[in-house]
C-alpha cells in the first residue's frame, strides 16, 4: 500500500508510474541549464515594468515540446506568460523524455506580446537509443490570439498558430519514405477554464484542430509513401486545479499515418505541473507514444523546468 504522505507532492501522480527517477527523466545538464536562462532573463528585465505579468497564476500554461505554450504535448490557446495588454512576457524551457528506445529533449524560448502574439522557437534532439544516431528539428512559431479571455469570457481563449518545422538531416526521413524534410502546421486552439466544476476546485479544457503532414511531428519529415496531403487532427486536454498551484490532467493528440513500413499512433499522457509562483514551474508526466519507428509500446518519463518572466 502507498504511504500516505507520498500523496502530497505534486510529482508523485505521473513519477510514480515508472521506473524512470527525478533527475534521470531530466537530466542535471539540462536543469542547470534552464536555471541559468532564468537568473539571466530576470537580471536584464526585472527593472522594466513593461516586462511584467498581471494575468493569473497557470494562465499562460507551460511550454509544449514544440515551443507553444500549452500542455506538454499539445498548444493551447493561451499565450506564454503572464502578459497582459501593454505588457510582454518572455519564456525558456528545457523538456527531456525518456521512452524504451529513445530519448527526447527540447530546448525552447517564447516572446508573448501584449497577450496578442506570440514567437517562439524550439529545437528537439530525438536520440536512437536502439537504433543509433540522433535526428535534430527546428521549429519557428508564431500564435495571435483571435478572441476572447481563459476565464471570463463564455467561450474561453481561441488562438490561431503556425509551426514551420525544418529538419537538419532528412536523409533517414527520405529513407523511410517521407517526401518532404520541412513543413508547416497550421492550428487552431481553444481553452477555458471552468470555476468550481469538480468538488469546488477548477477544471481547465482545451481544444486544438491541427493540419498537418508531419510524420512523429516532424522528426520523420513530412508527407509520405502512403498519405502525402494533409489530415486535420485533434488534439485535447483536461487539467484539474487540485490547489492555485498545482495541476494534474490528462492529454491526447492525434496522429497522420502516412508511412507504409510503420504505423503511427496517437500520444497520450498522465500530466502533474506545479507552478512555485508566476516565474518557475515544473512539470512531470508519464507517456505513451504508442509505435515509434516501427518500435512499439513506447512509454517512459517526461520532466520539464520552465522560467517566466
Amino acid at each position: 500500500m502507498t504511504h500516505p504522505s507520498r500523496l502530497t507532492s505534486p510529482l508523485f501522480i505521473p513519477l510514480s508510474m515508472g521506473k524512470i527517477g527525478l533527475w534521470k527523466a531530466m537530466g542535471k545538464i539540462g536543469l542547470w541549464m534552464a536555471l541559468w536562462i532564468g537568473l539571466l532573463l530576470w537580471a536584464t528585465i526585472a527593472a522594466s515594468p513593461a516586462w511584467a505579468g498581471s494575468r493569473l497564476l497557470g494562465t499562460g500554461g507551460v511550454t509544449q515540446i514544440e515551443g507553444a505554450a500549452g500542455g506538454g504535448l499539445s498548444p493551447w490557446g493561451v499565450l506564454a506568460g503572464t502578459a497582459s495588454e501593454g505588457e510582454w512576457a518572455i519564456t525558456a524551457s528545457r523538456s527531456e523524455a525518456r521512452l524504451d528506445d529513445y530519448r527526447l529533449t527540447a530546448s525552447g524560448v517564447a516572446l508573448n506580446w501584449q497577450d496578442r502574439l506570440e514567437v517562439s522557437f524550439a529545437r528537439q534532439r530525438l536520440g536512437l537509443d536502439t537504433l543509433g544516431g540522433e535526428l535534430q528539428q527546428d521549429i519557428h512559431g508564431l500564435k495571435l490570439r483571435l478572441l476572447g479571455d481563459v476565464l471570463y469570457h463564455p467561450w474561453g481563449v481561441w488562438s490561431l498558430g503556425v509551426q514551420h518545422k525544418r529538419l537538419d538531416d532528412g536523409s533517414l526521413a527520405r529513407a523511410v519514405g517521407a517526401e518532404s524534410t520541412q513543413g508547416n502546421d497550421i492550428y487552431l486552439s481553444g481553452s477555458k477554464l471552468l470555476f468550481d466544476a469538480v468538488a469546488g476546485r477548477n477544471l481547465l479544457v482545451n481544444l486544438t484542430l491541427r493540419s498537418t503532414r508531419a510524420n512523429q511531428g516532424g522528426l520523420l519529415g513530412f508527407g509520405g509513401d502512403r498519405e502525402s496531403s494533409r489530415s486535420l487532427v485533434a488534439e485535447g486536454s483536461v487539467g484539474l486545479f487540485l490547489t492555485p498551484n498545482w495541476v494534474v490532467g490528462v492529454e491526447y493528440r492525434q496522429k497522420p499515418d502516412n508511412l507504409d513500413f510503420a504505423r503511427e499512433d496517437d500520444w497520450q499522457d498522465l500530466y502533474s505541473a506545479y507552478f512555485f509562483n508566476k516565474h518557475v514551474s515544473l512539470t512531470g508526466a508519464w507517456l505513451d507514444l504508442g509505435s515509434i519507428a516501427g518500435l512499439d509500446q513506447q512509454r517512459g518519463g517526461y520532466l520539464s523546468l520552465q522560467v517566466a518572466f
